[in-house]
């Protein structure tokens, strides 16, 4: 094989598309490799998260900090004693309002009956209203919309008074 055949060899393999070619004669050989259609494969080693050591607290701003916390939180579960939950009564997806376009069912400061529609929980494709059991005033809504709810989730506290 010539200089000059060669050449249209390597001519035709880069018309052809073909990454690698082999020819093998009694007198020779020839590997021709097409450097463009090769496939480049990028190993990268998996990446380990770094573990680090907290760094030591210092104890007057330990002991501080949950003294000061603490005294909101009893305020808080005092103030949540004399309240009334409503709970989901099952498992599903928690909506406020009956449609997209429509309004809430009920909002913070709103007073509600019994057997008043407050909700609606989608399970399994069906839209069930929820209803108030107790009469008062709704102080705090503790569920986003369409945010699924468990079974006796609080979804709503109210204000029996």
């Amino acid at each position: 094989m010539n200089k000059k055949e060669i050449e249209e060899l390597i001519r035709f393999v880069a018309k052809a598309g073909v990454s690698e070619v082999h020819l093998e004669q009694k007198d020779f050989k020839i590997t021709i490799k097409n450097p463009t259609k090769e496939q480049i494969v990028h190993v990268a080693p998996a990446v380990q998260p770094v573990m680090q050591m907290p760094a030591p607290a210092q104890p007057q701003q330990v002991i501080a900090a949950p003294a000061v916390a603490a005294a909101p939180a009893a305020k808080t579960a005092g103030d949540d004693s004399k309240y009334k939950t409503i709970k989901s009564p099952m498992i599903g997806t928690f909506y406020r309002t009956p449609s997209p376009d429509k309004p809430n069912f009920v909002n913070v400061g709103d007073e509600v009956k019994e057997g008043q529609v407050i909700c609606i929980i989608e399970a399994m494709k069906l839209f069930n209203e929820i209803e108030s059991d107790i009469k008062g005033k709704i102080v705090k809504v503790l569920v986003e919309h369409s945010t699924p709810v468990e079974y006796d989730q609080p979804l709503f506290l109210i204000d029996p008074s």
